[in-house]
């Protein structure tokens, strides 16, 4: 059992191994690729009022100058814990950068997607 769990947790962290992480201010400049993104978590807000009430993560700058946002949807941030654990903090995150009204963007559904540094 020791050794699924380690095997698990091996692969689940291995994209944060192989990928070269770029900053949130350069995010803009790699929307389409998936890879590993690192910036200071500026502000955590959940807009309870949307439909489906997406929690954003925004780096560098609070919003609305935020250099890279994270999001969350409701339905799978429970898997997360609590996310003010991020504030203010160096936080890497692993996935797809789409861009969204103009900002770099990336959605997370997977808690082993996101590190604090």
């Amino acid at each position: 059992m020791k050794k699924i769990l380690s095997l698990s947790f091996l692969l689940a962290t291995v994209p944060f191994l192989r990928a070269q992480s770029i900053t949130a201010a350069e995010a803009n400049g790699h929307v389409g690729e998936t890879t590993t993104v690192c910036g200071k978590v500026s502000g955590i807000h959940t807009a309870a009022g949307s439909k489906g009430k997406p929690t954003f993560i925004n780096f560098d700058k609070p919003y609305p100058s935020q250099d890279f946002t994270v999001m969350i949807w409701d339905d799978e941030r429970a898997a997360f814990g609590n996310l003010e654990k991020y504030a203010g903090r160096q936080v890497c995150v692993y996935g797809a950068i789409t861009m969204y009204r103009g900002k770099p963007e990336m959605i997370l559904r997977d808690p082993e997607t996101i590190r604090a540094k």
